[in-house]
């Protein structure tokens, strides 16, 4: 699959995910969706779009017939980087012009540090993908990756005192 539909796919992931909580009401959605417009709520919403993409790509990898023993390992640690890719970008654009004077350009901004997060995801997984990892790696990558899927899951239900989990005002 390449870059680009990678990234698409995740972008389309991270919208039904954005929505899919408020709208259904689905309690068990709670840990994967958005609840609010908090950062926090917009890195879980990045992480687990990001795995879910790399969930639909996987039977399209296997049909290459090119079985990467680090296929997985590099789906995790980018899924993992991937959240933090947006809390990184997102932020050039109030740093280098303030507040967006119009919701449609901020929308317009996220959408497309968004996209970008999931082409920087498929770089690092490309890269990835082809190199043998060491056993120290691998630990680490699954490290981070349980690490965040039990703080995302745990401050959907109860938030800590630090600003980045609440939703702006």
């Amino acid at each position: 699959m390449s870059i680009l539909l990678k990234a698409f796919i995740y972008l389309i992931f991270f919208s039904i995910l954005h929505f899919a909580y408020d709208l259904s009401g689905w309690t068990w959605l709670k840990p994967f969706s958005g609840t609010n417009e908090s950062v926090f709520q917009h890195l879980k919403m990045a992480f687990w779009a990001y795995l879910l993409a790399s969930l639909m790509e996987y039977p399209f990898f296997r049909k290459r017939k090119k079985m990467y023993q680090s296929f997985w390992y590099s789906r995790l640690f980018a899924a993992t980087i991937v959240p933090w890719t947006i809390f990184l970008v997102y932020f050039l654009g109030p740093a280098a012009v303030g507040k967006f004077q119009a919701s449609y350009l901020e929308l317009a901004w996220a959408i497309l540090v968004s996209y970008f997060s999931g082409l920087v995801g498929g770089l690092i997984e490309g890269h990835l993908d082809e190199q043998k990892l060491t056993f120290c790696l691998k630990a680490v990558i699954i490290f981070l990756t349980l690490t965040s899927a039990i703080l995302y899951i745990t401050f959907t239900y109860s938030l800590p005192w630090l600003d980045l989990f609440r939703a702006p005002n």
